[in-house]
Order: structure tokens, then sequence, then C-alpha cells
């Protein structure tokens, strides 16, 4: 079977090799991965020049094999690999984040991979692979951030910054929920596709550097219930500014740097939840599919790139002209 590795150098980060198909071993199976897709986290690790592993948290194929033991999945089955394999339900701990795919072990841009048979999710009725490969981290993360802390009602306000993946399905996810959602970007044809998608605001944050205050003009002063972070430094000193009064923050990302000055004084007045967010357990996982059968939901998929051109995926997420989610069929 062919396998891409991560080749430690930064303008050119996979290699591609012929490694020996794998067999499940007891409480096992094996997947013939027929798609991944790509998040920014998996371009942070290779321009941190990690060397050898297989790269990507995400994908999703069809079971091919199963080890002794296993009883919860078939041959044939389509399945999703969890994020972290060794995070059934609960909270996150220090052993959980060395089961991450793509990162602490071998992830899933390959033919074939091996995983435990706890480490894999049924996809969501009638998905194809595609479709459910854009789940793992994305989806589940922009999930949680929605559901896990003080859940999201029906009538509150969720603010979005940026259309990557993450954002998107956020998105998707507060609207199925009733609430109001505001998205941002700094392109104007980004923001038209977000008002298609059911985005009641938009804010374009290149045309309105103090975006913060176009939010609470938006919520007549109040602020948004729920903000998804993704920017970090660089934006959460506005989220702060236009979170309300014992709001939340779900701090996701560091799209916008990692390093800066932040006044928690804000977090303070305002008495503002902040929440570190990384992914999700497969408990967390199970509950999203149900409500996507329930709701019918679709990802919203940018581009998809042939594995013969993986390389290319990541110079497309890379680029930040995407929308919503890069994908690999293999």
């Amino acid at each position: 079977m062919r396998a891409y590795h991560l080749s430690g150098v930064a303008d050119s980060p996979l290699e591609l090799f012929e490694l020996a198909t794998p067999d499940p071993g007891p409480g096992e199976v094996s997947v013939r991965v027929q798609a991944t897709s790509l998040n920014y986290r998996d371009l942070m690790i290779s321009r941190r020049g990690r060397q050898g592993i297989v790269p990507l948290s995400d994908g999703a194929g069809e079971v091919l094999a199963v080890g002794p033991g296993v009883s919860r999945v078939q041959v044939g089955d389509l399945v999703a690999g969890a994020f972290f394999s060794h995070w059934p339900s609960g909270r996150i701990s220090a052993a959980v984040h060395d089961s991450a795919l793509g990162g602490a072990v071998d992830g899933m841009l390959a033919e074939v991979v091996v995983l435990p048979e706890h480490g894999v999710i049924a996809a969501p009725r009638g998905w194809t692979a595609a479709q459910t490969a854009t789940l793992p981290c994305a989806a589940l993360t922009a999930w949680n951030a929605l559901v896990e802390g003080a859940p999201v009602r029906a009538g509150q306000t969720v603010l979005l910054l940026g259309t990557g993946g993450v954002s998107v399905f956020g998105l998707q996810f507060a609207k199925m929920m009733g609430a109001r959602t505001i998205i941002t970007s700094s392109s104007d044809e980004k923001l038209a596709r977000m008002r298609a998608l059911g985005a009641d605001a938009v804010i374009n944050y290149a045309t309105h550097e103090n975006w913060a205050e176009v939010v609470l003009e938006s919520t007549g002063g109040v602020g948004a219930d729920l903000v998804l972070e993704v920017g970090g430094a660089g934006t959460l000193a506005q989220s702060m500014a236009c979170t309300r009064h014992g709001g939340q923050i779900a701090l996701i990302g560091i799209l916008a740097g990692a390093s800066g000055q932040v006044n928690p004084g804000q977090l303070v007045g305002r008495s503002v939840d902040l929440r570190g967010i990384y992914v999700g357990s497969l408990e967390m996982f199970a509950e999203m599919n149900a409500a996507i059968d329930l709701h019918g939901l679709e990802p919203l998929i940018d581009e998809v790139f042939p594995f013969e051109q993986a390389a290319a995926a990541y110079r497309h997420l890379a680029s930040q002209t995407h929308v919503g989610k890069v994908v690999v069929s293999v």
C-alpha cells in the first residue's frame, strides 16, 4: 500500500512511500481509507519540521478486516477515525493527547490504516466517505464548543470568526439549534456564501477593523452569547469586548497568532467564561452524528484533490482561499 510521511521540509512536506499492508490485531480494525481532510493543525505540524509520521487526523473509509474480539463494527462498514482514539467520554486528560492521529501517532493519509475498534465511529446515514472525512476534527470541535459548555439555546447569538472548517460547521450547527449567527471574513465573496448558508449577519473585518463594535451594534449593545474564537491572541481582545456579560468564548485556534497581550480584566469585568477546546470525545462524536442524521446537515466541501496531489491540497489550505473543508480522495 501507499502512504505519505512528513518529510520535515516546510516547503515540500510530504513523501510518498510503499509499505506493507498492515493487519489488525486483537481489538483492532483495518480501514481502507477512501478520503481524508485537512485542518490548520496539519499545516502547523508540517511547518514545525516533524518527520516520519503519517499525517492528517481526519479520514474515513470502509472496514477491510477486523481482529479477534471486535464486535461493534463489521467488514464493509463506512467509518471515520476518531481524532483521539482513547477518549471515550468525560473530560480530556493528558493521556488522551497521546492518541491524537497525525500528531502523536500515525494519521490517515494512507491507503490502509489500523485503528482500535473504539477509535472508529460509523458515518452518518447516507454520507459519502468524502463527507464523513470532514467530521473528526473541525465538526467535532465546533460541536463541543456549542454543546458541551453552557449549551447554546434558541434565540441566542453565536459569533464565528472566519470561514474555515470549524467556523462553517459552527454556523451550520448554531442554525440547527435555532441561534442567530454572525460571521466574519476579509472577503465579501466568502461572506456572500455564508449568507447563502444561513448567516444572519456578516462582517468584513478588512473594512471594519474594529469588528467588535459592529458585533455590539448588531446585538443592540448586548454582545454575542458565544464566540468561536479561532484567531487566538490576535483576535481575543476584540472577542472579549463583544461577548455579553455572562457569555462564553470557546478558544479553539491561533490563526491570528499565538503571542500577544490580552487584558484579563475584560473577562473578569464581564464575567465571561473562557473555555479551551481541543476537539472532542467519542461520546460527543456519536451525539453529533445523531444530530446530523436527524437534521439532514451536509458539510461544505471546498475542493477535493486526488491522493497523488496531496501536496497541492496542503498548498490550497495554506493559501486561505478555501471556504469549508479541503478533502483528499484516496
